[in-house]
């Protein structure tokens, strides 16, 4: 069974130009292989804002909206994210969706594709690798960004040179991840045997 993937666009926001770059993070993903990949677009979920009364560890969830994300997210071997730089940091529609669960983040995979002004997101990715560690997501190195300056000149996203390069070589370090990751799910549900 080939590993499933999930492109995670990180942001909600109105007028946002993170679906223009997640189409093309997508088209690039299926070209370059390895995997199933998946569009998860944070606005087609209705999260809102944390709600849940337990913490996620123990998975006692009260809400359908929690248990239907939780599926969602346990349901894939590895992540890649698409981030944008809000205030030297990534977008609080990000940090709610990746706290309502925890134990469904476990032991996978993840890059980060990051995107804004002049840092092109670099911080937002920083800020990013600290919580995504918090969760047992390992993140690999391989960090494409992009410039909106350069990449939005026309209006519509175009991607630079030599970033399609950069992405496949973060896929690769991310399918490689996820696949040894997987060995480590699959041992953790194994029962002992009796001595």
């Amino acid at each position: 069974m080939p590993l499933r993937i999930a492109v995670i666009l990180g942001s909600t926001r109105p007028g946002r130009r993170g679906d223009q770059i997640a189409a093309w993070a997508l088209e690039a993903a299926h070209a370059h292989g390895g995997a199933d990949y998946e569009l998860i677009d944070l606005a087609d979920h209705d999260l809102g804002n944390l709600d849940e009364p337990g913490n996620p560890n123990f998975q006692q969830y009260q809400h359908d909206h929690t248990r239907a994300w939780g599926a969602l997210i346990d349901s894939f071997d590895g992540y890649v994210f698409l981030v944008p730089e809000y205030n030297h940091s990534y977008p609080g529609a990000l940090k709610n969706a990746l706290d309502y669960v925890y134990r469904e983040w476990n032991d996978k995979a993840a890059g980060i594709i990051s995107y804004g002004g002049w840092v092109a997101g670099a911080r937002a990715a920083e800020a990013l690798r600290l919580v995504l560690a918090e969760l047992q997501v390992a993140t690999v190195r391989a960090q494409p960004t992009i410039s909106t300056h350069p990449s939005f000149h026309t209006g519509t996203f175009v991607p630079q040179e030599g970033l399609d390069t950069a992405v496949g070589d973060m896929l690769d370090q991310v399918i490689a991840w996820s696949g040894a990751l997987h060995g480590v799910r699959q041992a953790k549900t194994q029962t002992p045997t009796a001595a």
